[in-house]
This record gives structure tokens, C-alpha cells and sequence, in this order.
């Protein structure tokens, strides 16, 4: 007989987005007519940079001469494309991280979950809520929690809320723990970390014998020069913090799937003997065993982010979705809402309307105006009155949702 994991079991209902695209599809059978637009996913819709598309076509053509063809490439990613990532990402801020102690993946969706594989099953997890549901999704399914309670919240996880009471930020522990997820700039709320308070995270990382796991995929998307954009900015953060980056939001590559994962050498955990052994040594393991590496074609591609032309344009890029954020701030917060985020990052989150709850909001949304949201309760328990909107849409799109919003 064939069992499966039960852990999967626990899981709630389904994925958050998923969720959202059956509500969307139900309703789109039942009103044809309706033109939905889509401010929920945090999926980009304007085109490649020039540079990526040229540097993807040279490399397809050089794959179709025997002295350009290129077959399995290191699990690790191209030296080339690692050594420019290290110059101007975090050399070029002061972080000391080198060309081998970057990690070129297909997402840093898949790294954040996939990091589960070096770590043992005992640590104690502390999460932000809201949070990006991968990070507590991918536990479940590893049989790092318990089972979820009415709220949704399962055991075995220590819940750090983030609400506009607290400023959005997340507070320190009161009890140890082991792993910590941390997202800034963050998903869903649009929230910052300042260089202080980053700082206290390291003094408690370090101090505890803990692990940061930094999701830095909107880096890009922070306009105040005083913020920090990586967690090694920070000094000691080497001594405990693993970096994920992405170049789906701030390049375009949804769609064409490229990120990193940073581990620094000297970076250690500890064995059930108490031996100290370095991740950097059990992730080049890991993915040299289960993944197969990001293509040449692409590679080349995120190659071009880090050109003169390539920089200015992501720079459009980025300054044309926080145009459409400001916009929807504007609106939303010209029709009476109560708006946060969208200044430092992509996400604008607001506090639902009185008598209304995060889903309810979603079809209210969904039914009258034609938008879709996301609920914030989909984000977690302390997210239940919030709702995200998207700035990754057209100019009209936008537009026009926040004209439907406010005519409600």
C-alpha cells in the first residue's frame, strides 16, 4: 500500500493563490461579460529589458554553433554571472560576499523552501505574521509543525505579528529560537527594516545561535538611500544569515526564472553530536545532488541586468510599478481607506472596511468593481482585516481599478 505524507494533510485548504484563481474562475464562468482586473498575484506584466532580450537571443544563437553550444552548466551558476552579482550587489554596498558564496537558482520561492534540506527538524521556528505563506507552508510539509488551530496557526511555530499598531515592525523574541524568516521589503505589508533594527536581529542571531533566513527579493524597490538592501550590510551578519534575491520582480523574469541564494563560507550550524559544520559545504551538496542548474540562456540574460543598459532600464522598470503604487495609494486613500506600504516597495496594504473581512472584501471587490486583491488573512491569522493590492499591472489598469474602487 502506498502511503502518502501526511504532513501535506495538515496543510489549510490551499495555497493562498491558488484559492484566489478559483474564486477569480468561478466567477468569470458566471459574469463573461465582466472585465476583470488583476492587482492580487505579485506577477509582472511589462516586457523584458532590451538588454536581457539581446543577451538571450546572442545566447540562443551561440547554442546553435558547435563552439557556443553549452550542455549541463555548473549547479552552482556561471562564474560569470556570479562574479557580477557579487560586484554590484553587494560588493558595490560594502558586504563582504564573494563570487562562490552565490548560489544561481530558478526562484527564491524554490531556495527558501529547498534550505529545509540542510537544516534538522528540532529547530525552533519564528515566523512574521502576516507572512509569504511558503515560508510556513514548506515547514508543514516537512513535518516541522504541528497541526493548525482555528486561527490557522500551527504548532510549533513561533508568530511575530506586524500590524500598523507596531509600526509594521517585527519584534524580538521573547523566547529562543533557532530559524527566523525575515522579509523586508516585506510581502504583504510593504514594510521596511532600518539599519537599527536589522541590527538588533543580528545581536539576537548571533547571540542565541540562530539563523536568519533574509528574503530580499524587493530590494530593488526601496527608494530611502538610508535603508539597508541586504542583511550584510550588517555588520556580523555572515556569521548568521543565508539571502535570498530574485530577478523576477525588479527584471521582469517571472517568467523566465532566474535567482540567488547567498551562504557565506564559515556560515555553521550544528550537528546532533554538537559538531559545528558549515551550510555552505551541506547547500553546494544539496544542489549539486537535486538541482540541475538555471539555463545558459537565461544565465546570459541576468548577465544583462548588470550592464550600463541593462541598470538604466530595470531602473525604468522599477520606477514605472512604484508610479502605479503611488497612484494606488493616492486613490485608495482619497476614497477614505487606510493605506500602508506601497512607498518602499511594490505592495500596498489597507485595513478593510468596517463590517468587512479579508475574503469578504475580496468579493466585494471581485463582485462590484471586477479587481482582484489578495485577502490578508491568506497571509496569516494577524492578517485577517487587511487586504494587498498589486502595483505589478498596466498604467490603465490601474487606472481604472482605483476609478471602480472609488466609485464604490
Amino acid at each position: 500500500m502506498v502511503q502518502v505524507n501526511g504532513n501535506y494533510l495538515k496543510l489549510k485548504a490551499g495555497y493562498l493563490f491558488p484559492e484566489i484563481a478559483r474564486r477569480v474562475k468561478a466567477f468569470s464562468e458566471a459574469n463573461p461579460e465582466a472585465a476583470i482586473i488583476r492587482l492580487g498575484i505579485g506577477d509582472v506584466t511589462e516586457p523584458l529589458p532590451e538588454a536581457c532580450r539581446t543577451a538571450m537571443k546572442a545566447a540562443i544563437d551561440a547554442m546553435g554553433t558547435r563552439e557556443g553550444f553549452h550542455g549541463y552548466g555548473p549547479e552552482q551558476g556561471y562564474p560569470w554571472l556570479r562574479e557580477a552579482i557579487a560586484a554590484h550587489d553587494f560588493q558595490a554596498r560594502g558586504c563582504d560576499i564573494s563570487a562562490e558564496e552565490i548560489f544561481v537558482s530558478d526562484g527564491s520561492k524554490c531556495d527558501s523552501s529547498n534550505i529545509l534540506d540542510i537544516l534538522g527538524e528540532g529547530n525552533r521556528i519564528a515566523v512574521t505574521d502576516p507572512v509569504y505563506p511558503v515560508y510556513v507552508d514548506s515547514n508543514v510539509m516537512a513535518g516541522r509543525t504541528g497541526e493548525a488551530d482555528a486561527s490557522g496557526q500551527y504548532g510549533g511555530l513561533t508568530y511575530l505579528p506586524i500590524n500598523a499598531e507596531n509600526g509594521f515592525t517585527a519584534q524580538i523574541p521573547t523566547e529562543p529560537v533557532d530559524l527566523i524568516y525575515l522579509c523586508f521589503p516585506n510581502n504583504p505589508t510593504g514594510a521596511v527594516a532600518s539599519r537599527a533594527q536589522l541590527e538588533a536581529w543580528v545581536d539576537y542571531a548571533r547571540a542565541h545561535d540562530a539563523l536568519i533566513l533574509f528574503d530580499a527579493a524587493y530590494e530593488a524597490f526601496i527608494q530611502d538611500p538610508s535603508l539597508p538592501h541586504s542583511i550584510y550590510e550588517i555588520e556580523g551578519a555572515r556569521e548568521c544569515a543565508i539571502e535570498f534575491r530574485s530577478f523576477s520582480k525588479n527584471a521582469g523574469f517571472t517568467g523566465t526564472r532566474c535567482a540567488l541564494t547567498v551562504v557565506p563560507r564559515g556560515l555553521k550550524g550544528t550537528a546532533a553530536n554538537g559538531e559545528k559544520v558549515e551550510l555552505w559545504a551541506l547547500w553546494n551538496r544539496r544542489q549539486s545532488t537535486k538541482f540541475n542548474g538555471v539555463s545558459y540562456i537565461v544565465q546570459r540574460g541576468a548577465e544583462a541586468v548588470y550592464s550600463p543598459e541593462g541598470q538604466a532600464q530595470v531602473k525604468a522598470l522599477i520606477g514605472f510599478y512604484m508610479e502605479n503604487a503611488a497612484i494606488i495609494r493616492r486613490e485608495l486613500s482619497a476614497a477614505g481607506l487606510q493605506v500602508y506600504g506601497g512607498e518602499q516597495a511594490p505592495y500596498v496594504w489597507l485595513r478593510t472596511p468596517q463590517g468587512l473581512d479579508s475574503w469578504g472584501f475580496f468579493d466585494h471587490l471581485l463582485g462590484r468593481a471586477h479587481v482582484v486583491g489578495t485577502p490578508g488573512s491568506g497571509f496569516g491569522a494577524a492578517g485577517e482585516g487587511y487586504f494587498r493590492l498589486s502595483a505589478f499591472n498596466s498604467r490603465a489598469n490601474v487606472e481604472e481599478a482605483m476609478r471602480r474602487i472609488r466609485a464604490l
